[in-house]
C-alpha cells in the first residue's frame, strides 16, 4: 500500500487512502453495528487483548454507545454519504493500529510502500463511520466502491499507546464522559500483573496525601485544578519499567498487597528527598525544568538505580537519600528553561530522559543498572 510517512517529535506514523472495500477487509469491529434489516457482530476479544477489552469495557458503559443512539448515528452517516456528491463523505481521517511493526520502504520525500498487518487492525477512532461505510456497500456497492476513506496508520506500538490515543480522541462532551476515564491503566491490565501493579503505584502516588506528587500527576477527568507535572501514562511507563525488571523478586516477597506499598514508600521518600535538595528556589518555579515530564521521568530511573544500591529500612532512608542526592544542589543552574536543550543535547525526549538520567546519576554517584 502506498503511504506517506509522518514524524512528529519522537512518533512516526503513516497516512494513507484504503478503498472501501479493502479497508473493511482490514478492519475489526469491537462494538456491534445496527443496519436496516443487518447488524455488523462484535468481534470476539481475546482476553489477552488489553486495548480492545478497554475500549469495548467504556462503550459498553457509556451512554453515546448504547445500541439506540449507536443506530441513529450510523442512519445518520449513511445518509449523509447518500447524499454527499461533490462534498466529501469522509473528510476525516479514520484512526488504526497494529501492535504489529510494518514494513515502510521509502521511496524519497516521505513516501513509500507499507505492508499490510497479518491480522485485522484496531480502529482507534472511526467505528460508527466505518460501520455506516459498510451498510451503505450494502445499499449502494457502486457507489461505495468510488469512496477512499484516509486513514492515519498507528504501528509497532505498545498497547497503553493505543488506549491512551483512544482516551484522548473520545474525552470531550460529545464523546464519552470524562468520568467514565477513572483509571487507564487499571482497564487496560487485567491479564498481566505486573502492569496492574505500576497501574495501583500511579494511583497511590496520586491520591496519597503524603505523596509529593499527589494531584500533580495528570489523569485525564482528574479533579484537580493545580499544575499537572507529568502525563498518568508517561509515569506509568517508567514506573512499570522498573517494575517489569523487578518482577521476579516482587513476586517471591509477597506480590502487590506487600509490595506496592513498599515501592510507594521508596517513590515518596526519592522525590521528597529530591525537592529538599534541589530547594524551593528551583523545585516546581517558572523558568525552571525540575517538574517537567522529562526529569520527572529522569529522575523515577534514578529512583530505581538507588533503590537497587540502598535496599535499606524505610527509617532513616530520606535523610540517607537526602545525603546521596546533596550534589544536586548544585545543578539547579543546568535545568534553566534557558538553554535546556542545549545543556541536554538529545535527538527526541527519549534519548534526552536517558541523558539527563545519566547526568543526575553521575552527579550523586550512583551506578546506573545495565537495565536501564
Amino acid at each position: 500500500m502506498q503511504a506517506t510517512q509522518i514524524r512528529q517529535k519522537d512518533g512516526i506514523f503513516y497516512f494513507a487512502g484504503y478503498k472501501a472495500k479493502d479497508l473493511l477487509g482490514r478492519v475489526r469491529f469491537i462494538s456491534r453495528f445496527y443496519g436496516d434489516g443487518e447488524e455488523i457482530a462484535a468481534s470476539r476479544i481475546s482476553q489477552d487483548d488489553d486495548v480492545a477489552q478497554f475500549i469495548s469495557k467504556v462503550e459498553r458503559t457509556d451512554n453515546a454507545f448504547q445500541r439506540g443512539l449507536s443506530r441513529a448515528k450510523v442512519r445518520q452517516l449513511i445518509n449523509f454519504y447518500e447524499t454527499a456528491v461533490t462534498q466529501p463523505a469522509i473528510p476525516g481521517t479514520v484512526l488504526l493500529y497494529t501492535s504489529e511493526k510494518l514494513n515502510f520502504r521509502s521511496d524519497g520525500d516521505g513516501g513509500g510502500h507499507l505492508s499490510d498487518p497479518t491480522t485485522k487492525f484496531l480502529i482507534i477512532d472511526g467505528q460508527h463511520r466505518l460501520a455506516a461505510l459498510y451498510f451503505y456497500m450494502q445499499e449502494r456497492p457502486q457507489d461505495a466502491a468510488t469512496i477512499t476513506v484516509p486513514c492515519i496508520v498507528f504501528d509497532g506500538r505498545s498497547e497503553d499507546f493505543a488506549a491512551e490515543m483512544f482516551v484522548i480522541i473520545n474525552s470531550t462532551p460529545t464523546r464519552i464522559n470524562k468520568s467514565h476515564l477513572i483509571d487507564l491503566y487499571e482497564r487496560v491490565s487485567w491479564a498481566a500483573p505486573d502492569r496492574k501493579f505500576a497501574a495501583r503505584l500511579v494511583e497511590k502516588l496520586y491520591s496519597e496525601g503524603d505523596s509529593p506528587l499527589r494531584y500533580r500527576i495528570n489523569r485525564l477527568g482528574g479533579r484537580s485544578q493545580r499544575d499537572k507535572w507529568v502525563l498518568q501514562a508517561e509515569l506509568f511507563n517508567e514506573l512499570h519499567r522498573w517494575v517489569r525488571t523487578k518482577w521476579r523478586s516482587i513476586q517471591l516477597a509477597g506480590g502487590s498487597s506487600k509490595e506496592v506499598p513498599r515501592y510507594y514508600a521508596m517513590v515518596r521518600d526519592f522525590f521528597k528527598a529530591a525537592k529538599n535538595v534541589f530547594g524551593d528556589g528551583v523545585w516546581n518555579k517558572d523558568g525552571y525544568m525540575v517538574t517537567k515530564p522529562v526529569t520527572i521521568k529522569a529522575m523515577i530511573r534514578v529512583c530505581s538505580d538507588l533503590a537497587r544500591e540502598d535496599d535499606g529500612p524505610e527509617a532513616g532512608r530520606l535523610a540517607r537519600w537526602e545525603e546521596r542526592l546533596a550534589p544536586w544542589a548544585e545543578m539547579g543552574k543546568m535545568f534553566k528553561d534557558d538553554g535546556f536543550y542545549e545543556r541536554f543535547p538529545a535527538k527526541g525526549e527519549v534519548e534526552r530522559v536517558a541523558r539527563i538520567h545519566r547526568d543526575l546519576a553521575k552527579a550523586a554517584g550512583i551506578e546506573i543498572s545495565k537495565k536501564s
